[in-house]
C-alpha cells in the first residue's frame, strides 16, 4: 500500500530521515520490508510546517527513488514537524491531487490503508461530505475522502473524536453495503503543533506502525553528532534500521498523541451515529 514518516521535535533536515538512514523512506520506496508489496511507486509527497500559519507541500506522480527534487528538497529544508509519504496505489490514478499528504488550512494526513470495495462506498462517503468542504477534494482517493469525512466531524475542535467518528461512519457504510472489513489504515495527522498517529483496522490485522524507543535509539538510526535533540519523536510505519530495541510497536486499535516530546498512547474506538 504505502508508506509514510513523521517526526516532530527541534528542527532537522528532512534527509536526516527521508535519504540518510539504511532503511530510509527512500529505501522503503522501492524495497520495503514490512509493507503489503515490496514496492511503493506511485508517487510521493513532503508536507512540512515552519513559521508559517500553514505547511507547505511539495507533491509528484514520480518514483520517490527517480525524484532528483525530493533529494534537493529534503537537504534543504528544515522544520520542526514534517510529514513524508511515498505511494502505492490500490486503484485510483497515479496524479498529483492523489499524492499525500493532503492539507487543510494548519491540517495535514498522510494515510496507508484503504477502505475495501471503496468503488462502491464512495458515493454515499462522499455525500456525507460537509457541503461547504465537499468542492475541496481534488482527488479521487479514498484517503482524501477520509480527511473531508474527519473535518466534517469536528476534526479542527475534538480531533481524536473526529478520527473515531470517520472510522465508525465508513465501516457502519461498509457493513450496511455488504463490506465486512472496511476500513484498514495507519494515519499521520497534525495541526501545527501536535502529531496524531493511528493504528486500526476493522479486522483488527493493521498495518505496521512504531515509534523510537527513545533519544538514544533515534540517535542510533543516524548517528550524527549532536544530530537529534532532547524532545525528537519519529513515529514511521516501518524502523529504520534493524535493531528492534530502537523501536516500540504501536499497539493495535490506538491513537498516538504527540505533544512537546512527550508520547502518550490511548485506546482508539470507532464511533457510530446509531
Amino acid at each position: 500500500m504505502c508508506r509514510w514518516i513523521a517526526y516532530t521535535g527541534p528542527p532537522l533536515l528532512m534527509e536526516e530521515l527521508v535519504l540518510k538512514p539504511k532503511y530510509s523512506l527512500i529505501e522503503q520506496s522501492y524495497s520495503c520490508r514490512e509493507g503489503a508489496e515490496p514496492t511503493n511507486g506511485d508517487g510521493f509527497g513532503l508536507g512540512w510546517y515552519s513559521d508559517k500559519s500553514q505547511p507547505g507541500v511539495f507533491r509528484s506522480t514520480e518514483p520517490a527513488w527517480n525524484d532528483r527534487n525530493l533529494a534537493s528538497l529534503a537537504k534543504h529544508v528544515r522544520s520542526r514537524l514534517f510529514i513524508a509519504h511515498v505511494r502505492a496505489t490500490t486503484g485510483t490514478p497515479i496524479q498529483q491531487t492523489n499524492c499525500h499528504p493532503f492539507c487543510y488550512g494548519n491540517w495535514m494526513l498522510a494515510h496507508n490503508g484503504l477502505i475495501a470495495e471503496f468503488h462502491r462506498l464512495r458515493r454515499e462517503l462522499a455525500f456525507a461530505i460537509e457541503p461547504a468542504l465537499f468542492p475541496l477534494v481534488e482527488g479521487s482517493t479514498d484517503s482524501e475522502i477520509m480527511f473531508y469525512l474527519a473535518l466534517t466531524f469536528g476534526l479542527e475542535k475534538e480531533p481524536v473524536a473526529a478520527l473515531e467518528k470517520m472510522a465508525g461512519f465508513v465501516e457502519q457504510v461498509g457493513r450496511r453495503q455488504g463490506v465486512e472489513h472496511p476500513l484498514q489504515m495507519t494515519l499521520a495527522l497534525s495541526d501545527g503543533q501536535r502529531l496524531f498517529a493511528v493504528r486500526y483496522s476493522s479486522q483488527h490485522a493493521s498495518r505496521t506502525l512504531y515509534h523510537n524507543a527513545n533519544l538514544a535509539a533515534l540517535q542510533q538510526v543516524n548517528p550524527a553528532p549532536n544530530l537529534f535533540a532532547e524532545g525528537a519523536v519519529a513515529v514511521v510505519s516501518e524502523p529504520l534500521d534493524n535493531m528492534e530495541e530502537h523501536w516500540v510497536k504501536v499497539p493495535e486499535s490506538s491513537l498516538l498523541t504527540v505533544e512537546n516530546g512527550k508520547v502518550t498512547t490511548q485506546n482508539f474506538q470507532p464511533r457510530t451515529n446509531g
